[in-house]
Protein backbone atom coordinates (compact mmCIF):
# COMPACT_ATOMS: atom_id res chain seq x y z
CA UNK A 1 0.00 0.00 0.00
CA UNK A 2 1.35 3.36 -1.03
CA UNK A 3 0.50 5.23 2.16
CA UNK A 4 1.77 2.59 4.57
CA UNK A 5 3.83 3.81 7.50
CA UNK A 6 7.37 2.45 7.59
CA UNK A 7 6.99 1.37 11.23
CA UNK A 8 3.77 -0.62 10.73
CA UNK A 9 3.68 -4.07 9.12
CA UNK A 10 1.44 -4.46 6.02
CA UNK A 11 -1.02 -6.68 7.86
CA UNK A 12 -1.31 -4.37 10.84
CA UNK A 13 -1.66 -1.40 8.48
CA UNK A 14 -4.67 -3.03 6.83
CA UNK A 15 -6.26 -3.67 10.21
CA UNK A 16 -5.71 -0.04 11.24
CA UNK A 17 -7.13 1.17 7.90
CA UNK A 18 -10.22 -1.00 8.40
CA UNK A 19 -10.76 0.23 11.96
CA UNK A 20 -10.49 3.86 10.84
CA UNK A 21 -12.91 3.18 7.97
CA UNK A 22 -15.54 1.67 10.26
CA UNK A 23 -15.68 4.77 12.43
CA UNK A 24 -15.57 5.02 16.22
CA UNK A 25 -19.01 3.49 16.96
CA UNK A 26 -18.72 0.37 14.78
CA UNK A 27 -15.03 -0.32 15.33
CA UNK A 28 -15.34 0.05 19.10
CA UNK A 29 -17.82 -2.83 19.11
CA UNK A 30 -15.39 -4.99 17.13
CA UNK A 31 -12.40 -4.10 19.30
CA UNK A 32 -14.18 -5.25 22.46
CA UNK A 33 -13.41 -8.81 21.37
CA UNK A 34 -9.63 -8.27 21.19
CA UNK A 35 -7.25 -9.10 23.98
CA UNK A 36 -5.42 -6.16 25.57
CA UNK A 37 -2.11 -6.98 23.83
CA UNK A 38 -3.81 -7.15 20.41
CA UNK A 39 -5.73 -3.97 21.16
CA UNK A 40 -2.53 -2.10 22.02
CA UNK A 41 -0.88 -3.22 18.75
CA UNK A 42 -3.82 -1.96 16.70
CA UNK A 43 -4.00 1.32 18.63
CA UNK A 44 -0.26 1.86 18.22
CA UNK A 45 -0.63 1.38 14.46
CA UNK A 46 -3.49 3.88 14.32
CA UNK A 47 -1.58 6.55 16.27
CA UNK A 48 1.32 6.25 13.83
CA UNK A 49 -0.88 6.88 10.76
CA UNK A 50 -1.23 10.42 9.48
CA UNK A 51 -4.01 9.63 7.01
CA UNK A 52 -5.36 6.70 5.00
CA UNK A 53 -6.24 7.31 1.31
CA UNK A 54 -9.67 6.23 0.09
CA UNK A 55 -8.38 3.45 -2.21
CA UNK A 56 -6.48 1.84 0.65
CA UNK A 57 -9.55 1.95 2.85
CA UNK A 58 -11.45 0.28 0.03
CA UNK A 59 -8.87 -2.51 -0.21
CA UNK A 60 -9.03 -3.08 3.54
CA UNK A 61 -12.82 -3.26 3.44
CA UNK A 62 -12.71 -5.77 0.58
CA UNK A 63 -10.36 -8.04 2.49
CA UNK A 64 -12.75 -7.89 5.46
CA UNK A 65 -15.62 -8.97 3.13
CA UNK A 66 -17.66 -5.82 3.77
CA UNK A 67 -18.94 -3.08 1.50
CA UNK A 68 -16.58 -0.23 0.71
CA UNK A 69 -17.43 2.98 2.53
CA UNK A 70 -18.85 5.79 0.40
CA UNK A 71 -17.02 9.07 -0.09
CA UNK A 72 -13.66 10.08 -1.50
CA UNK A 73 -12.20 12.05 1.38
CA UNK A 74 -9.14 10.84 3.23
CA UNK A 75 -9.94 9.74 6.76
CA UNK A 76 -7.33 10.52 9.40
CA UNK A 77 -6.10 8.38 12.23
CA UNK A 78 -3.85 9.89 14.86
CA UNK A 79 -3.88 10.25 18.63
CA UNK A 80 -7.31 11.89 18.96
CA UNK A 81 -9.03 9.17 16.92
CA UNK A 82 -7.24 6.56 19.05
CA UNK A 83 -8.37 8.28 22.24
CA UNK A 84 -12.03 8.30 21.12
CA UNK A 85 -11.85 4.70 19.95
CA UNK A 86 -10.36 3.45 23.20
CA UNK A 87 -12.90 5.40 25.26
CA UNK A 88 -15.76 3.71 23.38
CA UNK A 89 -14.14 0.26 23.43
CA UNK A 90 -12.84 -0.15 26.97
CA UNK A 91 -13.94 2.98 28.84
CA UNK A 92 -12.21 6.34 29.39
CA UNK A 93 -9.97 5.32 32.30
CA UNK A 94 -8.63 2.06 30.85
CA UNK A 95 -8.37 3.72 27.43
CA UNK A 96 -6.25 6.52 28.86
CA UNK A 97 -3.94 3.99 30.51
CA UNK A 98 -3.52 2.04 27.26
CA UNK A 99 -2.86 5.25 25.32
CA UNK A 100 -0.27 6.24 27.92
CA UNK A 101 1.51 2.89 27.49
CA UNK A 102 1.41 3.30 23.70
CA UNK A 103 2.97 6.76 23.96
CA UNK A 104 5.65 5.50 26.33
CA UNK A 105 6.44 2.61 24.00
CA UNK A 106 6.71 4.89 20.98
CA UNK A 107 9.10 7.16 22.88
CA UNK A 108 11.33 4.18 23.81
CA UNK A 109 10.85 4.36 27.56
CA UNK A 110 13.97 4.56 29.70
CA UNK A 111 15.25 1.90 32.08
CA UNK A 112 13.64 -0.80 29.90
CA UNK A 113 15.54 -3.52 31.75
CA UNK A 114 13.45 -2.95 34.90
CA UNK A 115 10.23 -3.98 33.15
CA UNK A 116 11.27 -7.62 33.39
CA UNK A 117 13.14 -7.39 36.68
CA UNK A 118 11.96 -8.75 40.00
CA UNK A 119 10.65 -5.71 41.97
CA UNK A 120 12.47 -6.77 45.14
CA UNK A 121 15.78 -7.09 43.26
CA UNK A 122 15.20 -3.75 41.52
CA UNK A 123 14.51 -2.12 44.88
CA UNK A 124 17.68 -3.64 46.25
CA UNK A 125 19.68 -2.20 43.35
CA UNK A 126 18.17 1.24 43.75
CA UNK A 127 18.14 1.47 47.56
CA UNK A 128 21.73 2.73 47.70
CA UNK A 129 21.02 5.55 45.27
CA UNK A 130 19.99 9.11 46.14
CA UNK A 131 16.19 9.50 46.61
CA UNK A 132 16.08 11.95 43.68
CA UNK A 133 17.67 9.33 41.43
CA UNK A 134 15.21 6.67 42.57
CA UNK A 135 12.31 9.05 41.97
CA UNK A 136 13.53 9.74 38.44
CA UNK A 137 13.84 6.02 37.65
CA UNK A 138 10.35 5.25 39.05
CA UNK A 139 8.83 8.09 37.06
CA UNK A 140 9.90 6.38 33.83
CA UNK A 141 8.09 3.15 34.71
CA UNK A 142 4.45 2.12 34.56
CA UNK A 143 2.65 2.93 37.81
CA UNK A 144 2.14 -0.73 38.78
CA UNK A 145 5.84 -1.60 38.48
CA UNK A 146 6.83 1.63 40.25
CA UNK A 147 4.41 0.71 43.05
CA UNK A 148 5.91 -2.77 43.39
CA UNK A 149 9.43 -1.36 43.61
CA UNK A 150 8.34 1.36 46.07
CA UNK A 151 6.77 -1.33 48.29
CA UNK A 152 10.14 -3.07 48.55
CA UNK A 153 12.11 0.05 49.50
CA UNK A 154 12.87 0.81 53.18
CA UNK A 155 10.08 2.86 54.81
CA UNK A 156 12.23 5.96 55.39
CA UNK A 157 13.32 5.91 51.76
CA UNK A 158 9.69 5.56 50.62
CA UNK A 159 8.92 8.94 52.20
CA UNK A 160 11.96 10.63 50.66
CA UNK A 161 11.15 9.27 47.20
CA UNK A 162 7.48 10.25 47.56
CA UNK A 163 8.44 13.87 48.30
CA UNK A 164 10.72 14.06 45.28
CA UNK A 165 8.19 12.43 42.96
CA UNK A 166 5.58 14.97 44.04
CA UNK A 167 7.85 17.88 43.15
CA UNK A 168 9.17 16.45 39.89
CA UNK A 169 7.91 18.08 36.70
CA UNK A 170 10.04 18.17 33.55
CA UNK A 171 13.42 16.47 33.20
CA UNK A 172 16.04 17.27 30.58
CA UNK A 173 17.31 14.38 28.44
CA UNK A 174 20.82 15.36 29.52
CA UNK A 175 19.94 14.80 33.18
CA UNK A 176 18.39 11.42 32.35
CA UNK A 177 21.52 10.49 30.40
CA UNK A 178 23.72 11.35 33.37
CA UNK A 179 21.56 9.23 35.70
CA UNK A 180 21.54 6.34 33.24
CA UNK A 181 25.32 6.39 32.89
CA UNK A 182 25.66 6.36 36.66
CA UNK A 183 23.40 3.30 36.95
CA UNK A 184 24.58 1.55 33.80
CA UNK A 185 26.54 -1.12 35.65
CA UNK A 186 23.46 -1.91 37.73
CA UNK A 187 20.59 -1.58 35.28
CA UNK A 188 22.29 -2.33 31.95
CA UNK A 189 19.68 -0.10 30.33
CA UNK A 190 19.95 2.07 27.26
CA UNK A 191 18.07 5.35 27.32
CA UNK A 192 16.78 6.93 24.16
CA UNK A 193 14.92 10.16 24.82
CA UNK A 194 13.92 12.45 21.99
CA UNK A 195 13.13 15.51 24.08
CA UNK A 196 12.04 16.82 27.44
CA UNK A 197 9.56 14.54 29.16
CA UNK A 198 7.11 15.27 31.97
CA UNK A 199 7.83 12.93 34.85
CA UNK A 200 6.53 12.28 38.33
CA UNK A 201 4.20 14.80 39.90
CA UNK A 202 1.15 14.30 42.09
CA UNK A 203 -0.85 12.64 39.28
CA UNK A 204 1.81 9.92 38.96
CA UNK A 205 2.01 9.56 42.74
CA UNK A 206 -1.74 9.01 43.00
CA UNK A 207 -1.64 6.37 40.28
CA UNK A 208 1.30 4.62 41.94
CA UNK A 209 0.04 4.82 45.53
CA UNK A 210 -3.36 3.50 44.47
CA UNK A 211 -1.54 0.27 43.61
CA UNK A 212 0.65 -0.26 46.65
CA UNK A 213 -0.36 -2.29 49.69
CA UNK A 214 -2.57 -0.30 52.06
CA UNK A 215 -0.09 -0.87 54.87
CA UNK A 216 2.61 0.80 52.77
CA UNK A 217 0.19 3.64 51.95
CA UNK A 218 -0.47 4.21 55.65
CA UNK A 219 3.21 4.11 56.54
CA UNK A 220 4.08 6.66 53.85
CA UNK A 221 1.22 8.99 54.79
CA UNK A 222 1.90 8.76 58.53
CA UNK A 223 5.58 9.64 58.02
CA UNK A 224 4.94 12.25 55.36
CA UNK A 225 2.12 14.11 57.13
CA UNK A 226 4.31 15.97 59.69
CA UNK A 227 6.72 16.92 56.89
CA UNK A 228 4.24 18.05 54.24
CA UNK A 229 0.61 17.89 55.38
CA UNK A 230 -0.73 19.74 52.34
CA UNK A 231 0.86 17.19 50.00
CA UNK A 232 -0.75 14.31 51.90
CA UNK A 233 -4.11 16.05 51.67
CA UNK A 234 -3.69 16.63 47.94
CA UNK A 235 -2.78 12.99 47.31
CA UNK A 236 -5.65 11.70 49.46
CA UNK A 237 -8.10 13.98 47.66
CA UNK A 238 -7.25 12.31 44.37
CA UNK A 239 -7.22 8.72 45.57
CA UNK A 240 -10.03 6.23 46.11
CA UNK A 241 -9.40 3.86 49.01
CA UNK A 242 -11.44 1.22 50.81
CA UNK A 243 -12.42 3.76 53.48
CA UNK A 244 -13.90 5.96 50.72
CA UNK A 245 -16.69 3.40 50.28
CA UNK A 246 -18.45 5.24 53.09
CA UNK A 247 -18.95 8.19 50.70
CA UNK A 248 -20.86 6.16 48.14
CA UNK A 249 -24.62 6.14 47.70
CA UNK A 250 -26.64 3.12 48.79
CA UNK A 251 -27.44 2.21 45.18
CA UNK A 252 -23.74 2.25 44.34
CA UNK A 253 -22.90 0.00 47.29
CA UNK A 254 -25.65 -2.41 46.25
CA UNK A 255 -24.18 -2.64 42.75
CA UNK A 256 -20.67 -3.22 44.09
CA UNK A 257 -21.85 -5.91 46.53
CA UNK A 258 -23.16 -8.00 43.63
CA UNK A 259 -19.58 -8.52 42.36
CA UNK A 260 -17.74 -8.79 45.68
CA UNK A 261 -16.60 -12.17 46.99
CA UNK A 262 -18.33 -12.64 50.36
CA UNK A 263 -15.20 -14.07 51.98
CA UNK A 264 -13.25 -10.99 50.85
CA UNK A 265 -15.99 -8.75 52.25
CA UNK A 266 -15.89 -10.39 55.67
CA UNK A 267 -12.10 -10.17 55.80
CA UNK A 268 -12.05 -6.58 54.52
CA UNK A 269 -14.49 -5.43 57.21
CA UNK A 270 -12.27 -6.73 60.04
CA UNK A 271 -11.29 -3.58 61.89
CA UNK A 272 -13.26 -1.32 59.51
CA UNK A 273 -14.99 1.72 61.08
CA UNK A 274 -18.52 1.13 62.36
CA UNK A 275 -19.85 3.69 59.90
CA UNK A 276 -18.50 1.67 56.96
CA UNK A 277 -19.77 -1.62 58.39
CA UNK A 278 -23.22 -0.14 58.93
CA UNK A 279 -23.29 1.10 55.33
CA UNK A 280 -22.55 -2.39 54.02
CA UNK A 281 -24.98 -4.13 56.37
CA UNK A 282 -27.91 -1.87 55.51
CA UNK A 283 -27.41 -2.55 51.81
CA UNK A 284 -27.69 -6.31 52.28
CA UNK A 285 -30.77 -8.36 52.98
CA UNK A 286 -31.43 -9.08 56.67
CA UNK A 287 -30.33 -12.67 56.23
CA UNK A 288 -27.19 -11.77 54.23
CA UNK A 289 -26.21 -9.11 56.79
CA UNK A 290 -26.59 -11.58 59.68
CA UNK A 291 -24.53 -14.20 57.82
CA UNK A 292 -21.80 -11.63 57.17
CA UNK A 293 -21.68 -10.64 60.86
CA UNK A 294 -21.26 -14.29 61.81
CA UNK A 295 -18.46 -14.77 59.25
CA UNK A 296 -16.60 -11.73 60.63
CA UNK A 297 -16.81 -13.10 64.17
CA UNK A 298 -15.71 -16.58 63.11
CA UNK A 299 -12.61 -15.18 61.37
CA UNK A 300 -11.00 -14.13 64.64
CA UNK A 301 -7.70 -12.16 64.60
CA UNK A 302 -6.22 -11.66 61.12
CA UNK A 303 -2.90 -10.42 59.76
CA UNK A 304 -3.17 -6.82 58.63
CA UNK A 305 -1.64 -7.64 55.23
CA UNK A 306 -4.45 -10.16 54.54
CA UNK A 307 -7.11 -7.63 55.50
CA UNK A 308 -5.50 -4.99 53.29
CA UNK A 309 -5.29 -7.44 50.37
CA UNK A 310 -9.04 -8.16 50.63
CA UNK A 311 -9.79 -4.44 50.78
CA UNK A 312 -7.61 -3.89 47.71
CA UNK A 313 -9.55 -6.52 45.76
CA UNK A 314 -12.80 -4.74 46.56
CA UNK A 315 -11.36 -1.38 45.49
CA UNK A 316 -10.26 -3.03 42.23
CA UNK A 317 -13.88 -4.09 41.66
CA UNK A 318 -15.01 -0.50 42.22
CA UNK A 319 -12.49 0.75 39.65
CA UNK A 320 -13.51 -1.98 37.20
CA UNK A 321 -17.18 -0.98 37.47
CA UNK A 322 -16.19 2.65 36.94
CA UNK A 323 -14.20 1.73 33.83
CA UNK A 324 -17.25 -0.07 32.45
CA UNK A 325 -19.27 3.07 33.29
CA UNK A 326 -21.66 1.15 35.51
CA UNK A 327 -20.84 3.56 38.31
CA UNK A 328 -19.24 7.00 38.34
CA UNK A 329 -16.66 8.15 40.85
CA UNK A 330 -16.37 11.85 40.19
CA UNK A 331 -13.08 13.05 41.62
CA UNK A 332 -11.75 12.33 45.10
CA UNK A 333 -12.06 13.65 48.61
CA UNK A 334 -15.51 15.07 49.29
CA UNK A 335 -16.80 14.78 45.73
CA UNK A 336 -20.23 13.43 44.81
CA UNK A 337 -20.55 9.72 44.05
CA UNK A 338 -23.43 8.37 41.98
CA UNK A 339 -24.77 5.48 39.94
CA UNK A 340 -25.72 5.92 36.31
CA UNK A 341 -29.40 5.11 35.92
Amino acid sequence: MAGKSDIVSPGLYKVAALVISLGVDRSSKVLQYLGEAELERVMMAITSLGSVPNNERYEAMQEAYTLALAGSAIISGGVEYTRQLLARSVGPRRGAEILERISASQQLSSFEILKNADPAQAAGLLAEEHPQTIALVLSYLEAKLAADIMTNLPSDLQVEVTLRLANMERVSPNVVDVVERGLKHKLSGVISVAGFRETGGVAFLVKMLNQVDRGVQKSIFDSLDPINHSLVEEIRANMFTFDDLVKLEDRTIQRIMRDVNKSDLALALKGAPDKLRDLVFRNLSTRAAETLREEIEILGPQLAKNVYAAQRRIVDIVRSLEEKEEIVIAGGGGAEYAVIS
